[in-house]
């Protein structure tokens, strides 16, 4: 988690810079959603992702350096710089792929499901989306042919409340994503996304049934983004009151206390962690800046047609 937020950290001080082509999506304050599902895959097992997906790339155990290289459009970037901030893929590490297209990355996971049963592997597929998708076509239409072929698929709906700045109480009359579960014969599962404990423990129960072939889980995981929803977006429609709310509530902050009060770890200890990871982060900039950008002839490669 503290990689995430870290990495996080440092990209918006580098688009700030104007060191980042595009724009950004930033995942900090949702890291224990990643981390809970992420720690119980394995390498072969497989994610698809978003717009918003840095934090899911670096849990499923991307490199820092390649991620970083790759956002700020450089050749050593796990797309050689093509991809940047919201295309980041490695078959590798089991990471199909982040789409900037809502609800995209839903069939694709089914895809990957189905091919898993086919050859009748015990991987699993975790499907990371938004609250925004679930109103999608993709999103039914995803999670109905899951369910009736029992594919080993764990759909993984981040709700952070709000779709860009349209709020999920203006656009859907229930309170919970995952009630919609009911209508597939699946599980539908509503935890604490804010607690990377209660992640882990559902993200648990749902791969151990995918992996028995027993079919799909539907988990909604209740988080925050702490920015808006792009690096340009101020958040002005969200209250100050519910922002600090939720802002108490932060993920990191919740776990360093719970590993404090269980005498897991010393605040000594702790901060040894976040001196390590912030000298992770502060090479992965180095390789990213002193990496080459890739060639103007380079972007006829690597192309279907």
């Amino acid at each position: 988690m503290l990689e995430i937020r870290f990495f996080e950290e440092k990209v918006f001080d580098l688009y700030a810079q104007n060191l980042v082509p595009g724009t950004i999506h930033l995942y900090l304050g949702e890291e224990a959603v990643a981390v809970g599902v992420c720690s119980l895959l394995r390498k072969d097992d497989y994610i698809t992702s978003t717009h918003r997906g840095h934090g899911h790339c670096i849990a499923k155990g991307a490199e820092l350096k390649r991620t970083m290289a790759e956002i700020l459009g450089k050749k050593t970037g796990y797309c050689k710089g093509k991809g940047g901030s919201m295309h980041i893929a490695d078959f590798k590490i089991g990471m199909l792929g982040a789409t900037a297209v809502v609800g995209a990355g839903l069939p694709i996971a089914v895809g990957a499901g189905l091919s898993a049963k086919l050859r009748k592997t015990d991987q699993v597929v975790a499907c990371f989306f938004g609250e925004g998708a679930s109103n999608q076509g993709t999103f039914h239409e995803s999670i109905n042919m899951a369910s009736i072929w029992k594919l080993p698929v764990i759909f993984v709906c981040e709700n952070n409340l709000y779709a860009m700045g349209t709020r999920q109480s203006r656009v859907m009359a229930i309170e919970n994503v995952a009630d919609r579960a009911v209508a597939y014969g699946i599980p539908g599962v509503v935890v604490d996304g804010n607690d990377v404990l209660a992640v882990y423990e559902a993200t648990e129960k749902a791969v151990e049934r995918a992996r028995k072939g027993e079919g799909p889980t539907l988990i909604e995981c209740k988080t925050y983004r702490h920015k808006g929803h792009s690096r340009v977006d101020p958040a002005k429609y969200r209250p100050k009151e519910e922002v600090e709310e939720w802002l108490a509530k932060d993920p990191i902050k919740r776990f360093k206390e719970k590993l404090l009060q269980t005498n897991t770890l010393t605040e000594s200890e702790i901060q040894q962690i976040e001196k390590e990871v912030s000298d992770e982060i502060e090479e992965a900039v180095k390789f990213a800046m002193e990496s080459p950008y890739p060639a103007p002839e380079e972007a006829l490669e690597d192309i279907y047609a």
